[in-house]
């Protein structure tokens, strides 16, 4: 995945914040890239009700290999850019992860 030193992670106690592009209604669920300082994720999803954020959640926590309640909406219920919480990994950790 190409800029992914450009992604905006913060280490955080016990864990990691990353700002995302969400977007939902997506025909298949997938991390598409950076895109500027977020990682753009497409999910099936609409974006109603949370549905969205949970898949996005999901989607997550298994390209970096964790359980679900390892990633959670911090910041950004109803916006296009969100932060999520990683608990676990650190920025480098997570940026690896993305990468392979």
């Amino acid at each position: 995945m190409n800029q992914i030193d450009k992604l905006a992670i913060r280490d955080i106690a016990g864990g990691a914040v990353l700002s995302v592009k969400a977007v939902p209604g997506s025909s298949r669920d997938r991390i598409a890239g950076a895109l500027g300082d977020c990682l753009k994720i497409a999910v099936c999803a609409p974006a109603e009700k949370g549905k969205a954020n949970a898949a996005i959640a999901e989607l997550l926590a298994k390209s970096l290999g964790l359980k679900k309640n390892a990633v959670k909406l911090l910041y950004g219920q109803t916006s296009a850019r969100k932060e999520f919480a990683v608990a676990g990994l650190n920025a480098d950790e997570i940026r690896r992860r993305l990468v392979n």
